[in-house]
């Protein structure tokens, strides 16, 4: 074995499922487990300035439909989060959306454009890292096209919200945990 797993004990090691017994990163065979119908949300929010919002809002954006063209660069990545993510499994989406809330048009308040990206399928794997992807690359999207207004966006608070389905059974996020 290399020296990257040496100071980990048999029994933590028998719990990272990506490695194999010589410690070598793997996929985990899934082969053995149920089909099962799995969803997962996440979300994140990109925080923007006064005139980012007005631009996103009216339509006035230089380089055209900042929401359309991000729910379509969220879904494709959600798509191909196998190749983005090394060990992940390519899985056969059933269905993904991607929906925006804004904020901030009130004295004081931080405005800012809310994600949620929400992916189902039927199989053996959740896809909790193709609904953070989309998400992520949907707020990207935002950046990329608003940076010519204000390049002072923060894009953070990325985080599954909510799971259903698999061996796990269901999650969902309460901030007061942790």
């Amino acid at each position: 074995m290399d020296g990257r797993l040496s100071e980990i004990t048999d029994a933590p090691r028998q719990m990272l499922t990506h490695f194999d017994s010589q410690g070598r990163a793997r996929m985990v065979d899934v082969t053995g487990k149920e089909e099962t119908d799995r969803e997962a949300s996440a979300e994140g929010t990109i925080n923007v300035s006064p005139d980012v919002l007005a631009a996103v809002k009216n339509g006035t954006a230089k380089k055209g439909d900042v929401l359309g063209t991000a729910r379509l660069s969220g879904i494709m990545a959600a798509k191909r989060t196998s190749e983005l993510i090394p060990l992940c499994h390519l899985l056969p989406l059933t269905s993904c959306g991607i929906e925006f809330t804004c904020s901030g048009d009130k004295d004081g308040e931080q405005p800012s454009i809310r994600a949620v990206c929400t992916v189902r399928n039927h199989g053996r794997t959740g896809v909790e890292m193709e609904a953070l992807t989309g998400v992520s690359v949907a707020l990207l999207t935002i950046y990329d096209m608003c940076k010519a207004i204000d390049k002072r966006m923060v894009i953070g608070d990325i985080h599954l919200i909510r799971k259903s389905g698999g061996k796990s059974g269901d999650f969902r996020f309460d901030p007061s945990e942790g």
